[in-house]
């Protein structure tokens, strides 16, 4: 399941400060028809953890009911492992087919506590788990010894790093190391969408995607192409998108994947939870003549 191309999409918010099931289930409708392989709900581009328990259970269930049978993983990231255990717990009931773990923190965490972290969460789980590694967000990174401790533990799936080099010697050199230190059944997804196409040819086995959860069809071009050995395809379509790529290093993607959506009329205006707020007007219409120009304004 943890291969090939993993969308993750937004949770939008109405605004009455709930999540717009009807917005959010539309975006799941659409990665499905896509063909993409699994639908990452509730990462960090679906706003998990600005959301309660209950939304977050909620949204689970949405998710599950209209991925057309597309394998679901949930975020379950919380700062007390008492949450992550009931975010585990309500993800399960909805019948996701594997969850997805930060270590999310307001303290700093020793590589100790992150340990500790997986190793209770996966102590009942009954569902895979991905091991997310998102060190921009949740200012905790992993160091290999840690990724290859919390891999031995049950359920562990795959671990999700934040990009590879972008030169192909160093990108391959690093993924045969994460594949030396790593059990051989745990997959290695790359993230950080610009990084997406020197992993897959590297030789990561999935993309866990920001844009594809927006923007499926660019992306499943990348993946595609990789998977079938036209690592030269893949490099290609990524350059074309670079444009997008530059707005997501100048904004971070959530607030450009936000105002895509909603050039796009996926979502309202401004979707995102508060304190969050999306990008300002001359900023919208840059992101708006870069899906012009690169011909996805239709999509």
């Amino acid at each position: 399941m943890f291969t090939g191309l993993s969308a993750f999409p937004l949770t939008p918010i109405a605004a009455d400060g709930n999540v717009d099931e009807e917005a959010f289930a539309h975006l799941v409708r659409r990665l499905a028809a896509a063909g993409v392989d699994s639908v990452g709900a509730l990462g960090s581009t679906g706003s998990y953890a600005y959301l309660t328990l209950r939304e977050r259970a909620r949204a689970a269930r949405i998710a599950v009911e209209h991925a057309d049978g597309v394998p679901v993983v949930v975020g379950i990231g919380a700062l007390r492992t008492r949450d992550v255990l009931a975010a585990a717990e309500d993800a399960q009931k909805a019948g996701v087919a594997g969850v997805l773990l930060a270590p999310v923190s307001y303290q700093p965490l020793t590589d100790e506590e992150v340990f500790g972290l997986y190793e209770d969460v996966t102590a009942d789980l009954s569902v895979p788990l991905v091991v997310y590694d998102n060190p921009r967000t949740t200012r905790f990174a992993f160091t290999d010894e840690l990724y290859a401790r919390v891999a031995r533990l049950p359920r562990v799936a795959s671990v999700k790093i934040p990009g590879v080099p972008a030169d192909p010697a160093p990108a391959r050199a690093r993924v045969e190391r994460l594949r030396e230190i790593l059990p051989p059944h745990v997959t290695v997804g790359v993230s950080g969408d610009a990084f997406a196409a020197a992993g897959l040819t590297a030789g990561c086995d999935a993309w866990y995607s920001v844009t594809a959860g927006t923007l499926p069809g660019p992306a499943l071009a990348i993946t595609r192409a990789a998977q079938e050995g036209r690592a030269d395809r893949a490099r290609e379509e990524s350059e074309r998108l670079q444009p997008l790529w530059d707005l997501f290093a100048r904004h971070g993607s959530l607030r450009v994947i936000a105002a895509v959506a909603a050039e796009l009329g996926l979502t309202p205006r401004d979707s995102l939870p508060r304190p969050l707020h999306g990008l300002d007007a001359p900023d919208r219409e840059q992101v708006a003549d870069v899906l012009r120009r690169l011909g996805l304004a239709e999509l």
